[in-house]
Formats: structure tokens, C-alpha cells, sequence
């Protein structure tokens, strides 16, 4: 009978001794975690209106003219949609933001790629940009710079990037961007940006 305790009682440590060890093993894995999370950067989720300064109005030097009775092709209509170009290529960034860590979404307008990995790419809020519409204005683009390649990225992917903004232009073939990213993490989405 002694011995039988004996036994029970060497199981019942060995027993407390394994949940003890999970337990730790538990705690140990947290802490890991929260020293990774740590590490890591964190990026603030930005909305593209915040790219925008307040105030700034892109068609407040056209709210005087009739746009509605200009013929598309006239010398008039020409000249409007010259100036309006040179606005939007000219749109003021948002000063706060540069420097900042950002998360951002929006569609791919590929500039560089090599063997099918993409090194660079304008980041714009909606579909079509650059494409199939004109390209929007400079604070409504981001030229990004991957630090690392991405395989199967293509032209109009719907992606998340995370990565440090600053305020500069970069003129492409695609159109001028008002800000640069140096992305160091990029994911696919599968909805809607805001």
C-alpha cells in the first residue's frame, strides 16, 4: 500500500511538475512576443485625406469659370486642363507627416520590376489611377521603394505598405508624387481602402 502512495505521489509531482513547465513555458512565450512587438516599428494607419494639408483647395482657382460650356477639343478647354494638370502635379504635401511611420492602402502602379519581383511602384487611393484616369494629384501618390522585391505584385493589387513618408516629389512616366515611402512590409488586401 506504501508503495502504491509512493508511486502516486512520484506521478502527482511529475504531473505538477509538466503543468508547471507549461505554465512557464506560457509566460515565456508572451514575453517573447511582447519583446518582438516591442522590436518591431509600429506604423500608424493613415487615411489618404490626411496626405492633403488642410485647406488646400485644388479647384479654388476654377469655381469662377464655366467649365460646362467649354467645346473638349477648343484651344480654351486645351489650355484649362494644362493648367489644371500643372495644379495638381503642384499640390502641396502635409509637412506633419514627414518622417512619419505610416500604414497605408492603396493600388499598385508598377515603375520598377526585374524577373517579375517589383522594387518600386506608385501607391494611389483608387482603382485605375495612372491607368485608365489621369493621374491624381501629387499628395494623393506615393512613390514607394521596397526593401525587399515582391514576387507576383502586379498593376492594380490592392496592398497594404508599411514604411517611414517623407515629403519630395518623384516625377515617372505615371504621373508626380508628392511623397516617397521606403516600404518594409507590404501586404495583399482583399477589401476596400477608406
Amino acid at each position: 500500500m506504501r508503495t502504491s502512495l509512493n508511486i502516486l505521489g512520484v506521478f502527482a509531482f511529475v504531473a505538477a511538475l509538466g503543468g508547471a513547465t507549461q505554465w512557464l513555458a506560457r509566460d515565456f512565450e508572451a514575453d517573447q512576443a511582447a519583446s518582438r512587438a516591442q522590436a518591431r516599428p509600429q506604423f500608424r494607419e493613415i487615411a489618404w485625406q490626411e496626405l492633403v494639408p488642410p485647406g488646400w483647395d485644388p479647384l479654388a482657382q476654377y469655381h469662377d469659370q464655366d467649365i460646362a460650356q467649354l467645346d473638349d477639343g477648343s484651344a480654351e478647354a486645351v489650355a484649362l486642363a494644362r493648367r489644371m494638370r500643372e495644379t495638381w502635379d503642384n499640390a502641396p504635401t502635409n509637412r506633419a507627416l514627414d518622417g512619419a511611420r505610416v500604414r497605408l492602402s492603396g493600388y499598385v502602379v508598377p515603375l520598377e520590376s526585374d524577373q517579375g519581383r517589383m522594387s518600386e511602384f506608385l501607391l494611389v487611393p483608387y482603382f485605375g489611377a495612372c491607368i485608365h484616369v489621369p493621374a491624381p494629384a501629387a499628395n494623393q501618390m506615393v512613390h514607394v521603394r521596397l526593401a525587399e522585391p515582391a514576387a507576383d505584385l502586379r498593376t492594380m493589387d490592392l496592398v497594404w505598405v508599411n514604411g517611414q513618408l517623407a515629403t519630395g516629389r518623384t516625377d515617372s512616366a505615371m504621373g508626380m508624387a508628392g511623397y516617397r515611402m521606403l516600404a518594409t512590409d507590404l501586404q495583399r488586401r482583399h477589401t476596400l481602402p477608406r
